[in-house]
């Protein structure tokens, strides 16, 4: 099984390496997370161990839930496929010392809502021209129908306005400038999707 750690986007900043180089980083909260269960062929058909994270009031939890995680109070539960069976046990803890500076990752995580939104903003269409008498039709996004297709109906999949993030992006290949086991707190250099407080999932 490879590293794999739950963490809470803090905020962007940067930082210093022993070169003098700056490197614009995000800070996320990581772990400790709970292996609340250990999935394998035998009785799952595949092999998994699932992690709990963050604590909740214990009142907005179903006794299903609570009985599941043998009395935690997790926020959040994930679990990670494994190739063979993992060396975890249930109830062992997770922190951010696996990871080392170096470390090439791959994070997911829910990008910003922005509601609903033009052709312009959401897919990047440049809109009408912006002379020669046009009015109203700077950020429109032209026409739409097709041609002699069953009299120019809308094709499914067409590019429009609709509502625009809020949905999961993974980015690759992003790498870990500095971890603090003390605080719990991992820098990864670049952006990572999401809002302060997004639940970001690491894995190498």
């Amino acid at each position: 099984m490879g590293k794999f750690i739950l963490a809470t986007k803090q905020n962007m900043t940067q930082i210093f390496d022993d070169k003098g180089l700056v490197h614009p980083v995000t800070v996320l909260k990581a772990g400790p997370m709970t292996v609340t269960q250990v999935k394998n062929t035998a009785k799952d058909a595949y092999n998994a161990v699932q992690f709990g994270y963050g604590a909740r009031r214990e009142k907005n939890i179903s006794k299903a839930l609570k009985g599941h995680m043998k009395g935690g109070n997790f926020m959040h539960v994930k679990e990670m496929r494994t190739e063979g069976e993992s060396e975890l046990k249930l109830g062992d803890s997770v922190d951010v010392s696996t990871f080392s500076v170096g470390d090439k990752v791959t994070v997911s995580s829910i990008s910003k809502g922005k509601g609903f939104q033009g052709g312009v903003k959401r897919h990047g269409f440049k809109g009408g021209p912006r002379s020669h008498g046009q009015k109203h039709s700077e950020r429109e996004p032209g026409s739409l129908g097709g041609g002699g297709r069953d009299g120019g109906r809308v094709a499914k999949g067409k590019r429009m306005a609709g509502r625009m993030g809020g949905v999961r992006i993974t980015s690759k290949g992003l790498t870990v400038v500095s971890v603090k086991p003390e605080t719990g707190e991992i820098f990864i250099r670049g952006a990572v999707p999401g809002r302060r407080g997004t639940l970001v999932e690491i894995r190498s």
